[in-house]
């Protein structure tokens, strides 16, 4: 059964909140106010949702301290309540933790190390120099690639690939079947073929990082491909050879980001958008879902579009016109009101 906290516990876990209302209160589950029941506890982090925060069946909110008065319920209030539920749903639903060892069905290499603590699925494979951290769990049927590695407290779901010398940092999650270390997009024309250039480079990513399922990470040419800190990144991404992303950045699903391009830190990068190779992304950035970016966001700020296509020369022409739609509308702007003032003086 799942453990019941009261909600004073829950605050002196936790932290950076305090109790309104009855603290004696029990809760077993996080739930949104909708699915909620007399087990639960809920939050609210926006006003649009006071009319399902007066239906909730919840035991217990979340909430900041200007929405504090929108309800009876017994409740916690803190600065950041989305962020505050985040940490509470962890500590209700916690992760199961995985029994140390390898599965009978797990090869592994001699000459690969694994720590007396981790966890080898059923099926997974791992090769020869391969080092895998303390209390890291390798799922079901993943593949773990020469002179790979992968640090301590990392999770890899099951059927996950590391090509050879793939680097994984510590608390790490990596979701199904996302693949870690593939060759990039590295051909050369000669007569009229296209010539294989060896992807010689590799992949590294720090702590903390989160990748989606079906995720696809190429090794670098020559230089590595590199993911920092804190990245996190959704399901069906493409990140291609040599391409940096920086820390703590969010990328979400069905990106594309094109061979070498880097992306700042705390960069935030929609869903289904492009980003052309070759560009500088400035930290803090944010990119709307659906966007196509062509040219280096050198300053941050929020950038949105799309662009019907057409013959390259057209596309390029129309482009440079939009750019400088705006001052044409304000010279227009001010030619009608000389045009207003002078038929006004005529008229006199």
């Amino acid at each position: 059964m799942a453990r019941r906290y009261r909600l004073t516990e829950l605050v002196e876990l936790l932290g950076d909140a305090q109790v309104m209302g009855d603290g004696a209160v029990e809760v077993s589950r996080a739930a949104s106010l909708t699915g909620a029941d007399g087990d639960s506890i809920s939050f609210l982090h926006r006003a649009d949702y006071q009319d399902q925060l007066t239906d909730t069946a919840a035991a217990a909110v979340v909430l900041s301290p200007e929405h504090a008065s929108f309800t009876a319920l017994a409740r916690i209030v803190t600065a950041n309540p989305y962020a505050w539920f985040a940490r509470l749903a962890t500590v209700l639903h916690p992760v199961p933790t995985a029994a140390a060892g390898v599965h009978p069905s797990a090869v592994v290499d001699s000459l690969a190390r694994v720590a007396p603590s981790a966890c080898i699925g059923a099926l997974a494979s791992i090769a020869a120099g391969a080092v895998i951290g303390e209390r890291a769990v390798i799922g079901e049927g993943c593949v773990i690639g020469q002179d790979a590695s992968v640090g301590a407290d990392t999770r890899l779901y099951p059927r996950v690939t590391l090509y050879a010398q793939v680097s994984i940092g510590e608390r790490c999650i990596i979701h199904s079947g996302t693949v870690i270390g593939s060759d990039g997009f590295g051909f050369a024309p000669q007569a009229g073929r296209w010539l294989k250039i060896p992807q010689i480079g590799r992949v590294r990513i720090g702590n903390d990082v989160e990748l989606g399922a079906n995720v696809a990470v190429d090794r670098g040419t020559l230089d590595d491909t590199l993911i920092g800190d804190g990245v996190k990144v959704d399901n069906l991404v493409q990140i291609a050879h040599n391409c940096r992303i920086g820390a703590h950045t969010v990328i979400a699903g069905n990106t594309g980001i094109a061979g070498s391009t880097e992306v700042g830190e705390h960069c935030i990068i929609g869903g289904a958008s492009t980003l052309a190779g070759h560009l500088k992304i400035a930290p803090g950035t944010t990119i709307a879902g659906g966007t196509t970016i062509t040219r280096s966001l050198n300053k941050a700020g929020t950038y949105v579009g799309v662009f019907p296509f057409d013959e390259r020369s057209d596309w390029l022409r129309n482009s440079a016109h939009l750019r400088s739609l705006d001052a044409l509308v304000r010279r227009v702007r001010k030619l009608e009101r000389a045009g207003t003032e002078q038929a006004a003086k005529d008229r006199r």
